[in-house]
């Protein structure tokens, strides 16, 4: 049973109500609830009665779960570390050979990926094919430089409107992008808050530092709900069905570069993050994210930071399952990717579930390489800039500074934009220092 036709504008706009009802009934569908009654009472309603519509996103969350649902996915920091079995191995950030450097190279990792990514970050449009195609009529497949533009530009290919600026011969220091926000977010509220930091002091950073029209998906929705005057938990959940997307998963970076090889430090510190936006396996994104990062500092491989990461994820679920199937495939990255696309395609393009596996499946078939894990992620589809940084951090991490691409580095001339009040043309190099300091200190 669909929706009819209004319900879906195709942009996934927190304040548009239509939009909110189907993405709410996607959500609910994926987490085993029953709400075809409220489908069928949809069907009947103008998409544009905003009253009617919301009370129906509403109304979802009295629905009933459907017997046989499987998994355990708790929300609360507590019940989610009882889920868990051995954490991973503790170092002692102090401890970590050339930590300057791989935090260095972390954040010039992170940053490069993202602009690699963003030309093609439209997961409906951009699919995996589609980017194939594109590379090779530009003679640049497989992907490891920034995204060339053809011109003319052929018929049925069209690069986001970053193009200008994001592409092969036009980068001239980094682009802005939430997913290079966030992170810079990240460490003025360790600065401001260290590890006493709670949701609260996140949600006011957001309000206070953050445009509405800069934060997307479960952000805005959970902007919209701050303004309203909720606080958490509500924040995260009211008519919020973006809070298992990727959003979070964006944001971990940072508590994993302050708690260099301690991944379960790393995981627990951003739960504070995730939990004003995020439930479940969004949370858990965020968390795995920013132990994964931790775990990079004293990996010998992508493999074992992967696995590492792995253990801070409640294990009953869909997250856990996803990565679990992911370390289990064979083959060659071509063969992964599309069990990948066929096992969890169903998500959208901004899920954390899918995301995550393909990060995961780039890191395992980088052979260590960056340009090689970067290329291989963004040619994945789905959130190619958001993908990119995180591989792009991890493999920064294990590479150190003077490994990464020359081709991709020089141009962002160690500065970078952002739409954060007051951070705008940030010097890289200074967000690793203050970075350093603080790491080993929380």
């Amino acid at each position: 049973m669909e929706l009819g036709p209004g319900y879906s504008s195709g942009h996934y706009d927190a304040m548009r109500p239509a939009d909110l009802l189907y993405a709410e009934v996607r959500q609910r569908r994926e987490t085993g609830y029953d709400v075809d009654e409220v489908v069928r009472e949809a069907n009947r309603t103008d998409p544009e009665d905003r009253a009617a519509v919301l009370d129906l996103v509403d109304r979802m969350s009295l629905a009933a779960r459907l017997p046989g649902w499987k998994y355990v996915e708790p929300d609360e920091l507590d019940e989610i570390e009882e889920t868990l079995g051995v954490l991973p191995e503790a170092a002692d950030p102090a401890e970590v050979p050339d930590l300057a450097d791989k935090i260095h190279a972390a954040w010039l990792g992170r940053i490069a990926g993202c602009n690699v990514g963003k030309p093609v970050e439209s997961g409906d449009y951009w699919t995996s094919a589609r980017i194939r195609d594109y590379l090779t009529l530009a003679d640049s497949y497989p992907l490891r430089d920034y995204v060339p533009v053809l011109d003319p530009m052929p018929d049925g290919f069209e690069l986001t409107s970053c193009w200008p600026e994001t592409t092969r011969g036009n980068v001239k220091g980094s682009a802005r992008d939430d997913d290079i926000d966030y992170p810079i977010l990240a460490l003025h509220l360790l600065e401001t808050h260290g590890s006493g930091l709670r949701p609260e002091d996140v949600g006011a950073a957001w309000l206070r530092l953050f445009p509405v029209g800069q934060v997307f998906t479960a952000e805005r929705a959970a902007y919209v709900n701050l303004v309203d005057g909720f606080t958490v938990p509500e924040v995260a959940r009211r008519r919020n069905p973006y809070r298992e997307w990727i959003g979070a998963q964006i944001r971990g970076d940072v508590f994993g570069y302050v708690h260099a090889g301690d991944p379960w430090a790393a995981a627990r510190l951003s739960y504070q993050d995730a939990a004003l936006s995020h439930v479940g396996n969004g949370i858990y994104g965020e968390m795995w994210a920013a132990a994964l990062v931790a775990a990079a500092f004293t990996a010998s491989s992508p493999r074992e930071a992967v696995e590492r990461a792995l253990a801070v994820v409640p294990p009953q679920s869909r997250l856990a399952e996803a990565i679990r199937d992911v370390l289990e495939l064979e083959g060659s990255w071509e063969d992964a990717l599309r069990v990948i696309q066929e096992r969890y395609g169903h998500y959208s393009w901004i899920h954390t579930i899918n995301n995550a596996a393909i990060v995961a499946a780039a890191l395992l078939w980088s052979e260590g390489d960056y340009l090689t894990g970067v290329g291989r992620v963004v040619m994945s589809g789905w959130d190619t800039d958001s993908n990119g940084a995180t591989v792009g951090s991890v493999l920064g991490i294990l590479s150190g500074t003077q490994n990464l691409p020359e081709q991709l580095i020089a141009p962002l001339e160690n500065r970078t934009r952002s739409a954060l009040f007051g951070f705008d043309n940030s010097v890289i190099s200074d967000l690793a220092d203050r970075t350093v300091r603080l790491a080993g200190r929380l």
